[in-house]
């Protein structure tokens, strides 16, 4: 019976493990994944600076502000510069408020509006079945780098956002990014408060 040298067993094992992880499935970060990931956050708040790039204009247009979240339908945008404007969003009711002036309307009253919106808070809730009726998802990366890639299924909004881009790391989204027809985009940075 032969038996094996130290050399002979470490190359043995190097063997093994290399069959094993050949045999082992690739594991593929997935929107149910992430969705998981994000689910677990019930609610958060978070500073943010956005730029705002528009055609016909020299350099970016910056805002800074606030947001806050509570799953599942509950979305605050509070604009502190260049001039202060709040957006709260509360199921299908939204209050936009600007220069002592309220405006108040249902979400469904504006489909491209009711999209955008539903995109930050489907994400934010780890909702894929909200954010499937509205876009058609690409998950790249893996929960400490994420980047979920929404294209719009309808074509209102289709018409006028070409790619909206949210990153993050783990159940945190960090960023979103929109370009819309036309040249403009918007690049937005989102710090969370822990």
């Amino acid at each position: 019976m032969k038996t094996f040298t130290d050399g002979g067993l470490r190359r043995a094992r190097w063997m093994l493990v290399s069959l094993l992880c050949a045999a082992a499935p690739a594991w593929a970060f997935d929107l149910g994944e992430l969705m998981g990931l994000l689910a677990k956050q019930k609610q958060g708040e978070a500073t943010f600076t956005e730029q705002r790039y528009v055609r016909g204009f020299d350099g970016p247009l910056a805002a800074s502000g606030t947001l806050s979240f509570t799953a599942p339908d509950q979305l605050v945008r509070r604009t502190l510069t260049p001039r202060p404007e709040t957006m709260a969003v509360d199921g299908n009711n939204l209050v936009l408020s600007r220069s002592g002036r309220t405006r108040s309307m249902t979400l469904d009253s504006v489909p491209e509006l009711q999209g955008l919106v539903e995109a930050m808070r489907a994400t934010l809730a780890g909702n894929s079945q909200v954010l499937e009726r509205y876009f058609k998802s690409t998950v790249s990366g893996g929960a400490d780098a994420w980047t979920l890639d929404l294209a719009p299924v309808d074509s209102r909004l289709s018409s006028q956002i070409a790619v909206l881009r949210l990153s993050g790391k783990a159940g945190e989204v960090l960023g979103v990014e929109m370009e819309f027809r036309g040249g403009d985009r918007s690049v937005m940075t989102i710090v969370p408060k822990r």
